[in-house]
């Protein structure tokens, strides 16, 4: 696609993700059955007047435009645990209505912070995500129940398959006796309410797991990829899963805007650019990592100041990375195990 179609393309995707949608939308399981529509979780929560919202897929749901990334509310040499609280609820107090983090995070000191951060009424104002890394429904039952003990609630609204980076990673997941059918029972069982996946690795690995979902006639709520001004450039995530994903109804959550942080370091764009970049995409939000106050301020200058890209703006700002983007050496969640966690740790997968 040439980039001037990509544009029109992304300027349409931008509008339509920000539509209402109906809030009384039932979910629909792979085996055929129904979950009773209750009313979008964002319907309850008000709406802060220097925040920017956009729909979640067709889930009904508004969410804020940057979310708060969970693994840096306990990296290594981080915030403290009282820190980590202090920013999350400032972070609700700005209208950031979507918390971000994962079973494996920080061995689970990150679901454990944010958990003691939405205690005494917080939780009634976010959308809480997690994920699981487990492939069989063993795994992953002993996964979230252990997700909500730390995060001290008795459902979690998006739970989200983690770490979809092998090619068989999809068929593991739809097997008989697989995770999915242990996030089926858990969302009747009121334990879930949407389900979607996240991955870095390849967008072929993606493109397949929605490949697979079809076959089940099974629909993601969600799909999280790498989104930035790098991916543009190399093994694109925005070329080959964010048209299959806004296709099916999906909505997209951006991440690793910074490289985790080795776009960053490349100095090659502002902070604020590189945020804007994947906000100008038909995303439903980006997450970010929050480590600080002043980091948070800095999600939520960008979210202020944000306007959708002109297509010279765009045009301009991947002329001036793709020569540092070209063989992937600023991705390194593409191209190395460095980010691989359950490459290191199997044993996660059950």
């Amino acid at each position: 696609m040439e980039r001037r179609d990509l544009m029109k393309a992304t300027v349409a995707g931008v509008a339509a993700a920000a539509m209402n949608v109906p809030a009384d939308v039932v979910g629909q399981t792979s085996q055929g059955g129904q979950v009773k529509p209750t009313g979008p979780v964002t319907s309850k929560i008000a709406e802060h007047s220097d925040m920017k919202y956009r729909a979640l897929g067709r889930t009904g749901e508004r969410v804020s435009l940057v979310g708060m990334g969970g693994f840096h509310l306990a990296k290594p040499g981080g915030p403290s645990a009282e820190e980590a609280v202090r920013i999350v609820h400032a972070g609700i107090d700005a209208g950031i209505n979507f918390c971000d983090n994962c079973w494996d995070y920080n061995g689970g000191e990150s679901e454990i912070r944010l958990g003691r951060a939405l205690s005494g009424g917080w939780r009634n104002r976010t959308l809480l995500m997690t994920k699981i890394d487990g492939r069989t429904a063993a795994a992953a039952t002993s996964q979230i129940d252990e997700s909500l003990k730390r995060l001290q609630t008795d459902h979690i609204d998006l739970l989200q398959f983690h770490e979809i980076i092998r090619m068989d990673d999809p068929e593991r997941v739809f097997a008989q006796g697989g995770a999915l059918e242990a996030v089926l029972r858990a969302r009747e069982q009121g334990k879930v309410r949407y389900i979607g996946f996240t991955g870095h690795k390849s967008p072929a690995i993606h493109r397949h797991m929605f490949e697979v979902a079809d076959q089940h006639g099974f629909h993601f709520d969600t799909v999280q990829m790498p989104l930035n001004v790098m991916d543009a450039h190399f093994d694109s995530f925005e070329q080959g899963v964010l048209p299959v994903a806004t296709a099916h109804g999906t909505g997209v959550i951006g991440m690793k805007a910074f490289g985790d942080p080795f776009i960053l370091d490349t100095k090659v764009a502002t902070p604020l650019e590189m945020l804007h970049y994947p906000m100008s995409l038909p995303i439903s939000l980006q997450v970010t990592g929050i480590d600080s106050l002043p980091i948070l301020q800095q999600a939520l200058i960008a979210v202020r100041s944000f306007a959708l890209f002109t297509m010279e703006q765009r045009t301009e700002l991947l002329a001036r990375t793709e020569a540092v983007a070209r063989d992937g050496k600023t991705e390194r969640y593409k191209v190395t195990t460095h980010f691989d966690g359950t490459t290191q740790n199997p044993h996660w997968l059950g």
